[in-house]
């Protein structure tokens, strides 16, 4: 299946969700950071295929994290998430490199269409 998937969320259980979801849909989740600068140095460590990534987390939110990871690797593939369906922070998380999004509380269908849709 190749490098498989980072999650990021500062809430344990939405982790948990995520990749439960993942999991049993066939996807191998590699890794988990709960803020934006785990998820940068996960993201180097790792080099997964796809980041599924919360927008608000403590000390590093996810857009500012989508930034420095497209900096490091412009190929790289991220799903932002957040509770707040704010267009602002989906239109500023999508101009700094998103490529898709989805909203909490998470349907299994939609994360699994944007995951199938990112990674191609």
């Amino acid at each position: 299946m190749g490098k498989g998937i980072l999650i990021v969320d500062d809430a344990a259980f939405m982790r948990m969700m995520i990749k439960d979801i993942l999991n049993k849909n066939g996807y191998e989740v590699i890794g988990e950071a709960d803020n934006g600068a785990r998820a940068i140095e996960k993201y180097k460590e790792l080099r997964p295929d796809l980041v599924i990534m919360d927008i608000t987390m403590p000390e590093v939110d996810g857009i500012q994290a989508v930034k420095e990871i497209k900096k490091f690797d412009e190929n790289a593939k991220i799903i932002m998430c957040s509770a707040m369906g704010q267009q602002a922070m989906v239109i500023e998380s999508i101009q700094a490199g998103a490529r898709d999004f989805i909203v909490k509380p998470f349907q299994a269908d939609r994360v699994l269409e944007a995951v199938k849709k990112v990674l191609g």
